[in-house]
């Protein structure tokens, strides 16, 4: 290539910020059913998830493109038995270690061999705050009895604990327990996570979205909590955008914050992504994750804000949040492209409410343990 051609090919590709995180959803293998899973409906079987080398070079060559912390997630993923040898790897790679799990297949021989390959940090996933509606949630009869233990064995490590709280319709009235159960277990930082209607939580949305008055008085008891338990408890709170009037910046916008690999090896702008037709995301066993973040044109298609369509072209708050979600307008009106119904200015925001109204007491239809396992990230 001349030096022309490769200038010319320089302009052509915009500069692009590095991403500051990488989620490794190294399996969707999982113990649990969860009715809310955002993992595909169709699963990856484990035979062709990657393996340790590839991996280890995946955390390499994200630690060189600037990212700082990587996310071990799934489905469940101390399910892979090379787990620990991964950890390793992304610590030598230099990246911040955080363990996304459910907590169920933890003992304190796997706590401390973790530990010590360099494990940073346990997110650790519960359904509710006590036994018996947690684990209908989860499908899965003892499991909240073994993330209790789980949490113990973390903090007993010394390594710092986030609890995460998947709520809905079903457990948001608990909320005031979930986050007691947070200050028992020694967390530092409670995730107040409204479910997000992707893969199997979309066919559960009627007996998942909460009333608006859960949702108010949810609100409220999280800022009571706030102020009663500062410096104590850090409790962060993600709304559901069926309530919502603007649309969050999806992952900071896409392919401009974040990144994922999926278990096959897909690369992502977000963990949902590949539930979009008509892209052909890049393959870390063909390429290398500079290429796909910088160069693919799949990153690059809803990236910046020359994609966006009326009324988000021009608006105000284009560059605030990015034209919200790319997998949520699919769902909802079947076009990628389209303007984020979360936002008002949609016109098929009445979608949103729409789905509200419909909700009720409905069953779950839990997550179907075909194709290996399945479940998020329990």
């Amino acid at each position: 290539m001349t030096a022309e051609a490769a200038a010319m090919r320089q302009d052509a590709v915009p500069a692009v910020e590095p991403p500051l995180a990488l989620l490794a959803e190294l399996t969707h293998r999982c113990p649990l059913r969860c009715p809310y899973c955002s993992n595909p409906v169709a699963l990856t079987r484990p035979a062709r998830e990657l393996d340790t080398a590839t991996w280890a070079r995946v955390f390499r060559e994200a630690a060189a493109l600037g990212c700082l912390q990587v996310h071990l997630s799934g489905g469940e993923p101390t399910a892979r038995r090379d787990i620990v040898e991964i950890v390793r790897a992304a610590a030598e790679a230099g990246l911040y270690t955080n363990l996304i799990t459910a907590g169920v297949t933890l003992d304190a021989a796997k706590v401390a061999a973790l530990v010590g390959a360099g494990l940073d940090h346990v997110q650790l996933s519960v359904q509710d705050a006590e036994g018996a509606p947690a684990d209908r949630i989860a499908g899965a009869a003892g499991a909240h009895a073994r993330k209790r233990e789980a949490a113990r064995l973390v903090r007993a490590a010394g390594l710092p604990l986030t609890l995460n709280a998947v709520v809905h319709r079903q457990n948001l009235d608990r909320l005031p327990a979930l986050i007691a159960l947070a200050v028992e277990l020694g967390a530092a930082r409670l995730e107040v996570a409204h479910v997000q209607y992707y893969g199997w939580a979309l066919a559960n949305r009627e007996a998942l979205l909460p009333t608006r008055a859960q949702l108010d008085a949810a609100t409220a008891e999280v800022e009571r909590a706030r102020a009663a338990l500062a410096g104590r408890l850090v409790i962060d709170y993600v709304v559901p955008d069926y309530f919502a009037k603007r649309p969050k910046a999806c992952m900071g916008g896409w392919g401009r914050r974040f990144l994922a690999v999926s278990p096959a090896g897909r690369v992502l702008p977000c963990h949902a992504a590949e539930s979009l037709p008509g892209f052909d995301f890049p393959d870390v066993r063909a390429v290398s994750l500079r290429w796909a973040w910088e160069e693919s044109e799949a990153f690059r298609r809803f990236r910046g804000t020359a994609w966006m369509p009326e009324p988000c072209r021009g608006c105000a708050r284009a560059e605030i949040d990015w034209g919200g979600c790319r997998c949520q307008a699919f769902a909802l009106t079947g076009d990628a492209a389209a303007t984020d119904p979360a936002c008002a200015l949609s016109p098929h925001h009445h979608l949103l409410a729409e789905a509200v109204a419909a909700a009720g007491e409905a069953g779950f239809t839990y997550r179907r343990m075909g194709a290996g396992g399945g479940g998020d990230d329990g």
